[in-house]
């Protein structure tokens, strides 16, 4: 009711200015609790994930909300992505609505505050219940950008409940190259190496977070590595450089699409990481979920976890409840007892 209500002020302000409104509202939230897991309960990764709709990185670059989204009825929440060093990222204009689309555009290029900053955050909220994981990045002027997420993975490795690599944001140049075989091994490797440096007992899982603009040799390559390294999941998938045919003003900006247009290469990514792990790993899926219909046809694809970004730009925070009250209806309706078992039962 409140963001239908400021929702024209919002829109009356650029894409940018717009969100940091946003987050500053969301801070001044009273404090309430994250929810408590009910029928709608799955377990990944070793996490007990109260439900499965969570908040996307790059809503909460900062770690500035967290526990505010959480109290809105979000199962869990990424933050990021968090480079080593704070950076400014791309020129603005950089975030655009694509209204007409329900569609979101952005070349935001890692914009953030850095790790001292979001560890300070972190670190203040230690020992609070609920899903806070920690989306980590390389600076874009990185010498050594396997070092980058070494050095992130050690740092937040104690703060965050899981880490998710970002290796597909399309708006650093050279980032997506990390998902080539030999470099993906590499980093894999140097961030589970500096995870089990920072935290000897129970590490967090390791996520991975994947383009949607891959070839079948790519995704039979990540899978591979992916299930050979133990990871906890993959995160499928982060936006688009394609372009399906839009009606907005905006349409020709550059950066990655995501929103409506995205849903159908991004339910259809899943169902391709589905067949190339057999179903021996976990997976997040993202891209265009907007309603409960959206999200349980991903579960049904394959995915164990969902979560949302650019449908809130148009729906508000108040979105993530909402999803997680129609996912109960859905499933009771359908006949499934958990979310465990809809998984890929399409």
């Amino acid at each position: 009711m409140l963001f239908r209500l400021i929702k024209p002020a919002l829109f009356a302000l650029n894409s940018e200015t717009g969100h940091r409104l946003a987050l500053r509202s969301l801070a001044l939230l009273p404090h309430r609790a994250p929810p408590a897991a009910g029928p709608l309960a799955v377990e990944v990764a070793g996490l007990t994930f109260p439900n499965p709709v969570g908040v996307a990185a790059g809503f909460d670059k900062d770690a500035e909300v967290p526990d505010a989204l959480l109290g809105l009825g979000f199962g869990f929440t990424e933050v990021g992505s968090i480079t080593p060093l704070p950076q400014a990222g791309n020129p603005r204009p950089r975030l655009f609505r694509l209204v007409e689309d329900q569609a979101v555009i952005n070349r935001m290029g890692f914009n953030n505050g850095g790790a001292e900053a979001a560890l300070e955050r972190l670190r203040a909220r230690a020992g609070r219940p609920g899903i806070v994981a920690v989306n980590i990045g390389a600076n874009k002027d990185s010498a050594d950008r396997i070092a980058d997420y070494a050095v992130m993975a050690r740092k937040m490795a104690p703060y965050s409940s899981y880490l998710c690599v970002n290796v597909s944001s399309p708006n650093t140049p050279g980032l997506r190259a990390l998902q080539d075989e030999g470099a993906l091994t590499a980093l894999i490797e140097a961030v589970i190496a500096a995870r089990d440096a920072a935290v000897a007992d129970s590490p967090p899982p390791v996520f991975l977070k994947v383009a949607p603009d891959l070839e079948a040799a790519d995704i039979d390559a990540i899978a591979r590595i992916a299930l050979d390294h133990r990871l906890g999941a993959l995160v499928v998938s982060n936006t688009t450089i394609s372009r399906p045919a839009l009606r907005s003003a905006h349409a020709g900006e550059t950066g990655g699409l995501s929103g409506a247009p995205l849903r159908q290469l991004a339910t259809q990514r899943l169902r391709d990481f589905r067949k190339a792990t057999g179903g021996a790993l976990p997976l997040v899926g993202v891209g265009g979920i907007a309603t409960a219909e959206h999200a349980w046809e991903r579960i049904r694809a394959g995915a164990s976890l969902v979560q949302l970004y650019s449908a809130m730009v148009y729906e508000g925070p108040g979105l993530g409840a909402q999803i997680v009250r129609g996912l109960e209806a859905l499933m009771r309706r359908d006949g499934f007892a958990s979310i465990a078992e809809a998984v890929g039962s399409e």
